[in-house]
């Protein structure tokens, strides 16, 4: 099956907003084993919009449409669809109720043109809508499948995951299960290397490499009959690629690396505290994005100044002024500083330099140390960040939290 999407609005021509889900559908039908041959944006304009569709109707089977769906004069995605695929579009009283039940549930009136929303093409699949107003929907005609998606992000990817998958399903042919097998320290070309020869004989399950900002992660899916087929297809081969990888593998089928640390100190029963420098609190952040952080997390210390990393942590203003605040001497001090200033098992010190200024020959942009001190254990890593201030402190901050969960591991074996 091959599938088209169509981004319909201005705003995203204009560049006014990003266009995320075309990522998020994209994702889901690769998952499916349904290619994406073409990806269309076009503005709230008739005229285009129909053209757009009528090009899409010669070359793909699957149409997906995000956005046009609201209640304004300019949302015309449904009407336009049911004029080229001749449907005549009917009320859906269900979907009215809905809409009436959403703003009773806000406590705003219901203005006139919000009913709009629930006019559907005649004999459509609806598909209901728990995350906003406008229904979505599905239909079959000319030999071609349309879905219709509202545009918000949060409604979008909602919508695609718990409403159009389902729908495709059958027409992706079976069933198709995936696994994602999680990474860090390794590149997406060095995994890609090392899984090459079984990717190139694998047509079922397949293997694919994708990249993440500071990390990567190999995806591997299997089609069968039934979810217990492909599951029970599944599991040699991910043991395989687990084994193959290493101790590089943080999880399988987990969200981050910080929600594997959470867990693996919660089994443990200890306790966690950072002292940041040039991470200013990203890596706090990340871990209390989390809920039920708390049970672990006991606080942090952003210790820009180097007076913050000697008054409330202890650093030596002798090691300061000897070999700077960037140096690993400095941030192995900072970690046994915190962990004694909190009173918790695990302290992890962070230093460096994000850039893009105050960079030297000696200290270049993007050198940072970090540092864990576990109960008595401490180990401290030297890394060379690239590709901007943001990317530098985000891989430090992963950094730390694999640099704690490989701790974790070793401290039980």
């Amino acid at each position: 099956m091959k599938a088209e999407l169509i981004a319909v609005g201005t705003e995203i021509l204009l560049g006014d907003i990003v266009n995320t889900d075309a990522q998020v559908i994209s994702q889901g039908l690769s998952e499916l084993g349904i290619d994406v041959y073409y990806q269309t944006v076009v503005g709230d304009n008739p005229q285009r919009l129909e053209r757009v569709i009528r090009q899409a109707k010669e070359r793909a089977d699957i149409i997906i449409t995000t956005g046009g769906l609201g209640p304004t004069l300019d949302d015309l995605t449904k009407e336009t669809l049911a004029q080229v695929f001749g449907k005549k579009l009917v009320l859906h009283e269900e979907s009215l109720a809905h809409i009436r039940h959403f703003f009773s549930e806000i406590g705003r009136e219901m203005t006139a043109n919000n009913e709009k929303q629930a006019w559907l093409p005649e004999g459509c699949v609806p598909l209901h809508n728990d995350w906003g107003t406008a229904p979505g929907c599905a239909f079959e005609a000319d030999g071609t499948h349309v879905i219709m998606l509202p545009g918000p992000p949060r409604e979008c990817e909602a919508m695609f995951r718990e409403r159009a998958m389902p729908y495709l399903y059958p027409l992706a042919g079976g069933c198709i299960v995936s696994r994602n097998v999680r990474i860090f320290g390794l590149g997406e070309s060095a995994m890609e290397e090392i899984l090459h020869d079984q990717m190139e004989r694998m047509t079922n399950p397949t293997i694919a490499p994708y990249a993440k900002t500071s990390e990567c992660f190999a995806r591997i899916t299997a089609k069968a009959d039934t979810e217990e087929q492909a599951e029970a297809m599944l599991q040699p081969v991910v043991d395989q690629v687990v084994s193959v990888l290493g101790d590089c593998v943080y999880g399988v089928d987990v969200d981050s690396l910080e929600q594997v640390v959470g867990k693996l100190l919660t089994e443990r029963g200890m306790t966690l505290s950072v002292a940041e420098s040039c991470t200013g609190g990203l890596l706090s952040k990340r871990i209390t994005d989390l809920p039920g952080a708390s049970a672990y997390y006991k606080g942090g210390v952003c210790s820009y100044a180097n007076e913050v990393k000697t008054a409330l942590l202890g650093v030596s203003e002798q090691t300061l002024a000897d070999v700077g605040a960037v140096s690993p001497t400095v941030a192995e001090q900072m970690a046994r500083g915190v962990a004694n200033c909190m009173g918790t098992d695990v302290g992890v010190g962070i230093t460096g330099i994000a850039g893009p200024d105050g960079g030297s020959a000696e200290k270049p942009v993007g050198l940072v140390y970090i540092s864990v001190w576990m109960q008595g254990r401490q180990r401290t890593h030297e890394m060379h960040g690239s590709l901007g201030r943001d990317r530098v402190r985000i891989q430090a901050a992963s950094t730390a939290l694999d640099l704690i969960r490989r701790m974790l591991i070793e401290g039980t074996n």
